[in-house]
């Protein structure tokens, strides 16, 4: 496997900083694979008809028909709707937005590792850099003076700064892109929580308040 020889050779010949430049490879590579399948589920898992059949129930005053849609959903919207007709007595919209935030802090989770990842890598890089160098200084004026240790020096310097500038420019991409899709998120759980109010008022209007809806304990109510 001469590509697989050559990259071992090139990473030694980096020095020690490599091996930190390494770790911070890996949790990059295993942060951007976990954030992908929670993308890719929360994707899966809008079910963007059932939420708007289930405004629809709402806005008639169908409170449990709506309440049943939800329970067992996995869907973020769903599951903000199931907490404020559960809290219709006290402050449905409230209680929306708070697990709104919930899922919000999901969605942006371990993303300060890629943000951490994206400062440090080319840091580390330059400390490389810095240790390649006073490698080769100690060189210089010697009567034993080895252009090769030289060079050698300076390719690890070079070597570090790739290293680290590269897991940068590689994190940088995936976090810019989940961080877009947490703000994507963001608004699309604003509309849903505006349009459930909106749908609660009009059916408080037509005389079916949300609060005169008492939501059946689910099984896990039922097993506590």
């Amino acid at each position: 496997m001469p590509l697989a020889n050559v990259l071992v050779e090139t990473f030694l010949k980096g020095g020690p900083i490599m091996w930190p430049i390494l770790v911070c490879l890996i949790v990059a590579l295993a942060t951007v694979a976990e954030r992908l399948l929670y993308w890719r589920n929360v994707r899966r898992l809008r079910a963007d008809k059932a939420f708007s059949e289930a405004l629809w129930e709402v806005r008639l005053g169908q409170y449990g028909p709506a309440w049943q849609r939800t329970q067992g959903a996995a869907s973020p919207f769903l599951v903000a709707l199931r907490s404020g007709l559960a809290n219709g007595r006290t402050e449905p919209v409230t209680a929306m937005q708070l697990r709104a935030e919930e899922t919000l802090e999901e969605a942006g989770a371990r993303q300060w590792l890629l943000s951490t990842i994206v400062t440090l890598a080319p840091l580390l890089g330059l400390l490389g850099t810095v240790v390649g160098i006073m490698g080769s200084f100690q060189f210089i004026g010697s009567e034993q003076l080895a252009v090769a240790k030289v060079s050698g020096g300076v390719g690890e310097a070079l070597i570090a700064t790739a290293a680290g500038l590269g897991i940068a420019i590689l994190c940088l991409i995936p976090h810019n892109f989940f961080h877009r899709r947490a703000q994507s998120l963001r608004h699309d759980l604003e509309q849903a929580i505006n349009q459930a109010e909106i749908a609660l008022k009009s059916a408080a209007a037509a005389g079916q308040p949300v609060s005169e809806f008492q939501p059946a304990p689910d099984e896990a109510g039922r097993r506590r």
